[in-house]
């Protein structure tokens, strides 16, 4: 018995629930999930790796924030800070990136325009996450936090996966353009962001209701964040121009109707194109670690996509030629 079972087992007697439970996640892993009881309702348990104090748990603080406003994230019943556990609402098992693959057009787009809603929804609670001091309205896609992530790319993609260097002139290009880009992307973080926001971060309840799970990450960034990660993640083709700027329309229009500050539709496209680039290379280098350090290969096919996506945008912007140069060799030579 793992000690997060052994905990959640502790957790349960104390609190005479019954300790009849089903594990979701495998062993091992950073936290635990289970499907258990509780109080006569199904209920899911996470089990975290070590004990936390609620006011500065991330997940508590976030949920608090979001639920506040009205968005639609799982209900907290209880937890325990010792134990290291939350126990919350049951969302079931339908993931909006199945349901999505799985649906005709139609009901996609449906879908996708919920989601988009949702995000504007999450941009109108910035106010209310500085006014109450969340977490998230601490934590921001500064130019550090953005300048890390690319490096992460860059270590991961190339030396990790492909075992290879880039030239002494590519590297300082790169680390120079790749400094002016998250200055670029730092100057527009102004509202709050999920972070993580695609297809396998939004369930569909009993009722059908889109709900919102893993926003524990939550920061300030710029307007064009969760959008690029909500339509650009693990593509495996090239969503149309036009396709996306219909997106991109929709969202400053949601913006608007909940009384954000209107956007110019020119300065937002570009600004998607700039987060384009930055989120895209990112997910390169997470499927770059994973594939490799954590055996999951299932990441490789989508990073040639990735790499398309940010050459698009990059031809687009005419901005960060070595940068451009490197994703056009890295498609012509890796064998994806």
């Amino acid at each position: 018995m793992s000690d997060l079972k052994h905990r959640l087992d502790k957790f349960l007697t104390n609190a005479r629930q019954s300790l009849e439970v089903q594990q979701l996640t495998p062993d091992a892993s950073t936290r635990e999930y289970f499907r258990i009881n509780w109080e006569g309702k199904s209920a899911i348990a996470c089990v975290y790796p070590e004990s936390f104090v609620s006011e500065e748990q991330t997940y508590l603080d976030v949920s608090r924030l979001f639920a506040s406003q009205g968005l639609p994230v799982a209900e907290i019943y209880s937890f325990d800070e010792a134990l290291g556990i939350i126990v919350q609402e049951d969302l079931g098992d339908t993931i909006l990136r199945d349901v999505l693959s799985d649906s005709a057009q139609a009901t996609r787009e449906n879908l996708i325009a919920a989601s988009i809603r949702l995000i504007a929804k999450i941009q109108s609670a910035t106010n209310t996450a500085f006014e109450t001091g969340s977490i998230s309205s601490r934590l921001k896609f500064d130019s550090e936090k953005l300048l890390w992530e690319l490096s992460f790319f860059k270590e991961h993609y190339f030396q990790t996966l492909r075992k290879a260097r880039l030239s002494s002139d590519q590297e300082i290009g790169i680390t120079q353009e790749f400094q002016s880009l998250s200055e670029l992307l730092e100057i527009r973080a102004n509202v709050l962001c999920h972070r993580d926001f695609h297809a396998a971060n939004l369930m569909l309840d009993n009722a059908g209701n889109l709900r919102i799970i893993d926003h524990q990450d939550a920061r300030i960034g710029s307007p064009t964040y969760d959008l690029v990660s909500l339509l650009l993640d693990r593509v495996t083709e090239l969503p149309t121009n036009q396709w996306l700027l219909s997106k991109q329309r929709l969202l400053i229009s949601e913006r608007v109707s909940l009384g954000l500050d209107p956007i110019d539709e020119d300065e937002f496209a570009y600004e998607f194109r700039l987060q384009t680039v930055q989120r895209c290379l990112k997910a390169v280098g997470t499927f770059s670690f994973q594939s490799v350090n954590r055996g999951k290969s299932y990441f490789i096919p989508y990073i040639k996509p990735m790499f398309e996506i940010v050459l698009r945008a990059l031809t687009e912007l005419q901005q960060f030629s070595v940068l451009r140069s490197v994703v056009e060799q890295q498609l012509k030579l890796a064998d994806f």
